[in-house]
């Protein structure tokens, strides 16, 4: 062992909040940009095909009242996933979900556009999910049957994430609905965010409806991140009610259990995404791999490598050695899904922390993910901001 035991996850959860602070600040600049040009618009136009045919009703209401379930075959798989993340903030700016489809050219095969983000808002506006509205999440960020047109139109594969659990809309507005203290306050994490309880089926009804709106849109896959206990914060003082007779480590299985049989029908994949050590060790937080596996069709591994520690997994300064830490953690996700189903797909690291990342680093985490079978990687950048040539083919 090259380091000392440590808690598991304290220094994917430090590194991680740090991270966490940039994209704040960052999201602060686009908000106030988004606004700016959304003021410039006269009679307060919608944003991304959100008109209206003079009915009162949103392009997305129209959707929800006239759409029969989508036939039960899927979209096929590109042969390589090779995609980028789109917030909702960037998704909403005119012509900016156009540009990413067009990175098509340069060997885009995906995109993964935010449903619902950290901060529990909500994409669009879906009729048949009136929580959504009830509680102020749903907005009007794009219509989700022109991003898949968009996206279908160019041949690429849509994946829509929703982030389960961390929900601070949610679990201000709810408080039945949330992680609770003991006195009965809501719980909050170490950023200062509620979460939604992972015990309650309501909450695991409130996610899944918003992924059956979004695959009656026309989305391929739904990826469900946070899928997950929280990990920072006073972890110790959390209550969650409504426990059942599940154990911590069946919640997770069981929702994604619950989302499979849902989505299935409807013609949509279901993936999540884990934290890079999950498949390593149990971090204390119901994500295990190997359990969640049956349920889905892809696990995406965030092995971003300057979010391990030194000495993690045998290597000494992961940051700077960005393929031998995606090696190694990939390698452990290969063992703990063997004899699976689910695919393996890797998120890339497309942003720097301590080390300044450039195309040589993130190609080195693909050039990893490709020998380890991977069926394929997302470039995280919180900016959307995507390296030059990195999602060229092998």
């Amino acid at each position: 062992m090259l380091f000392p035991p440590i808690d598991p996850n304290e220094r994917f959860r430090e590194r991680r909040a740090a991270v966490r602070r940039r994209k704040r600040l960052r999201h602060g600049v686009l908000i106030g940009v988004l606004l700016a040009g959304v003021a410039a618009f006269a009679g307060g136009a919608q944003l991304v095909g959100g008109s209206s045919d003079g009915s009162g009703k949103s392009e997305q209401q129209k959707l929800d009242a006239s759409a029969s379930s989508r036939p039960s075959s899927r979209r096929p798989l590109p042969l390589e996933l090779r995609g980028v993340h789109v917030t909702l903030g960037l998704a909403s700016l005119p012509g900016k979900l156009e540009e990413y489809v067009a990175l098509e050219q340069e060997g885009l095969t995906a995109l993964e556009l935010d449903i619902k983000e950290e901060n529990g808002q909500v994409g669009f506006t879906p009729s048949n999910v009136p929580l959504a509205q009830e509680i102020g999440a749903a907005r009007e960020y794009y219509v989700p049957r022109e991003a898949a047109r968009l996206a279908h139109e160019r041949g690429v594969y849509l994946v829509g994430r929703i982030v389960a659990f961390e929900d601070p809309i949610l679990s201000a507005a709810r408080p039945d609905l949330a992680v609770r203290r003991t006195d009965g306050s809501v719980w909050r994490d170490g950023a200062g965010l509620g979460w939604a309880n992972p015990y309650d089926r309501r909450v695991w009804k409130y996610n899944v409806d918003l992924a059956v709106a979004a695959a009656n849109a026309g989305f391929d896959e739904i990826l469900f991140d946070y899928v997950r206990f929280p990990s920072d914060g006073d972890v110790a003082s959390a209550v969650y009610r409504n426990r059942g007779k599940l154990k911590k480590v069946e919640v997770i299985p069981a929702f994604l259990r619950y989302a499979a049989r849902r989505l299935e029908p409807l013609g949509v994949r279901v993936s999540a995404a884990v934290f890079g050590l999950s498949a390593a060790r149990d971090l204390g937080i119901g994500q295990v791999p190997r359990k969640m596996s049956p349920h889905l069709d892809a696990v995406y591994a965030m092995t971003y490598p300057s979010l391990f520690g030194p000495g993690e997994l045998g290597v000494a300064d992961p940051g700077a050695m960005p393929g031998a830490m995606v090696t190694e953690a990939l390698r452990q996700f290969k063992k703990a899904l063997r004899g699976r189903d689910a695919l393996l797909v890797t998120w890339v690291q497309d942003w720097s922390f301590e080390v300044d990342y450039g195309l040589e680093e993130v190609r080195a985490q693909i050039q990893a993910a490709r020998l380890a079978g991977a069926k394929g990687f997302m470039l995280w950048n919180a900016e959307g901001v995507y390296t030059d040539g990195a999602l060229a083919g092998p």
